[in-house]
């Protein structure tokens, strides 16, 4: 019989995570620290990447912060060979950068309604550049020194959007101009989706194991409005709170999920159920 919290021990591990200084980023750093791996936050905002490295580091964990732009391919370069100089292997990439926009009132008036009619090519261009050529360029860099070991692990972060097309009635407000989940998110985590299951086959025989973790809604302040349309939809009848993917998170990078690969993990409170 397996022992089961040994299943979930990273000990001695290498772990990776894109977006780490975002919001689940954050709570995927920390959880795979306190599972035993040394931690590699990647994030483009340098001030949050140096907070969130100091926090860690001040509770005993062994984290490096890079701030790098995944977009880029010489970034992923030289992410690679930082964290092998530094740790000497790669066992876990967690691919959670992306462009997401949020239903606030500073970011909506950063980025307009979002209508698909007008939407911009630049804006278009720029999410496919982070949500899935980001994925791409840190990945195939990534999984060099992993097939080299024998063995790895890749989860990319998907969304409940990729499966699911937007409800656009939780972002639009009784008097005031529509506003729109934008085309780019969907399609993108779409893609996440179709890209797993890729290098999930690519990968058979190599030990290699690639799946997807998708959340539902994720409570970020937001107002009282769109968090009750919201809790309407799922059957749970609440958004999750911020560590709410940590424990499918954990089990997809452990030995918990060694017989899972080219899977989706979805953890959206019945969203997608209906």
């Amino acid at each position: 019989m397996s022992d089961l919290p040994k299943l979930f021990d990273l000990t001695g591990q290498v772990a990776i995570v894109t977006g780490g200084a975002g919001l689940l980023g954050r709570q995927f750093c920390r959880t795979l620290a306190e599972a035993g791996a040394k931690v590699v936050i990647l994030d483009i905002d340098p001030a949050a990447v140096s907070e969130l490295t100091q926090e860690l580091n001040k509770s005993g964990f062994s984290v490096l912060g890079i701030s790098t732009d995944i977009s880029k391919p010489e970034s992923a370069k030289q992410l690679r060979e930082e964290v092998l100089n530094k740790f000497g292997r790669i066992d876990i990439l967690v691919n959670s950068a992306a462009l997401d926009p949020k239903f606030d009132p500073k970011q909506i008036s950063e980025q307009g309604a979002n209508a698909f009619e007008d939407y911009p090519l630049e804006a278009w261009q720029q999410a496919l550049d982070v949500n899935l050529t980001g994925m791409f360029l840190t990945t195939q860099a990534v999984v060099t020194p992993m097939l080299a070991q024998g063995k790895g692990v890749v989860i990319n972060i998907c969304s409940m959007y990729g499966i699911t097309a937007p409800d656009q009635s939780l972002y639009q407000r009784e008097g005031q101009p529509p506003q729109y989940k934008p085309v780019t998110y969907s399609t993108t985590k779409a893609g996440v989706i179709g890209f797993t299951k890729y290098l999930a086959a690519y990968y058979a025989g190599k030990n290699i194991r690639v799946n997807a973790l998708t959340p539902g809604g994720v409570f970020n302040d937001h107002d009282a409005e769109f968090t009750q349309r919201y809790a309407s939809r799922a059957i749970m009848g609440r958004m999750a709170e911020q560590d709410e993917m940590n424990g499918a998170l954990l089990f997809l990078a452990s030995d918990a999920s060694k017989y899972m690969t080219g899977a989706n993990v979805v953890v959206d409170g019945g969203w997608t159920a209906w």
